[in-house]
C-alpha cells in the first residue's frame, strides 16, 4: 500500500458575545458537520487546493469561509498541529493539519459550502461534547491554552 502525504490548514474560530445584562463577554466556537463522514470537526482543507503558492494562513482563512460560512482573522501566527492516518480509495494517507486561533469578523455559519452539512457556533462545553475525533479534541485543548495565554 502506498503512502500519500497531505497537509491542511484550518481555523479554530471564536466569537465574543456580550452578555445581555452585564458588560461581560462569553465565547462561542465554530464547528461543522462534514457532509460525507458526518463527523463534527473544525473547518480545514488542503493548502494549495485552490491556488498555487497559497500560504498556510491563506488556506486557513479560505477554508473557514468556505466550510464555516464566516470571515475570521488569525490572532496567533503560531499554529498548533495534529497528525493522523486514514484510508481513502485503498491508499493510506498521513494527514497533518495546522490550526490557527482565529477571531470571528462577520458572516453566518449557515452560508457554509457543500462540504459541510451544518456549521454553527457553540459553547466550549458543547465543543467538547460534540467533536467526533480525538485529534480535534486535542487541538481544541491546545488552542484553549494558547487563547488563555494571550
Amino acid at each position: 500500500m502506498t503512502l500519500k502525504i497531505e497537509i491542511s490548514a484550518g481555523g479554530i474560530v471564536y466569537k465574543k458575545l456580550k452578555h445581555p445584562t452585564s458588560s461581560s463577554h462569553h465565547l462561542e466556537w465554530l464547528i461543522g458537520q462534514h457532509s460525507q463522514h458526518k463527523g463534527w470537526v473544525f473547518p480545514k482543507g488542503l493548502i494549495n487546493d485552490m491556488k498555487k503558492g497559497e500560504t498556510m494562513e491563506e488556506a486557513a482563512i479560505r477554508e473557514v469561509e468556505e466550510e464555516g460560512g464566516v470571515k475570521a482573522e488569525i490572532v496567533s501566527k503560531t499554529p498548533i498541529s495534529t497528525q493522523y492516518f486514514y484510508k481513502f480509495e485503498g491508499q493510506l494517507v498521513r494527514k497533518t493539519v495546522y490550526y490557527f486561533l482565529m477571531e470571528y469578523l462577520s458572516g453566518d455559519p449557515k452560508n457554509h459550502d457543500w462540504e459541510m452539512q451544518d456549521a454553527k457556533f457553540v459553547s466550549e462545553e458543547e465543543v467538547r461534547k460534540t467533536l467526533t475525533y480525538k485529534t480535534d479534541k486535542e487541538a481544541f485543548e491546545k488552542i484553549l491554552k494558547l487563547f488563555n495565554n494571550k
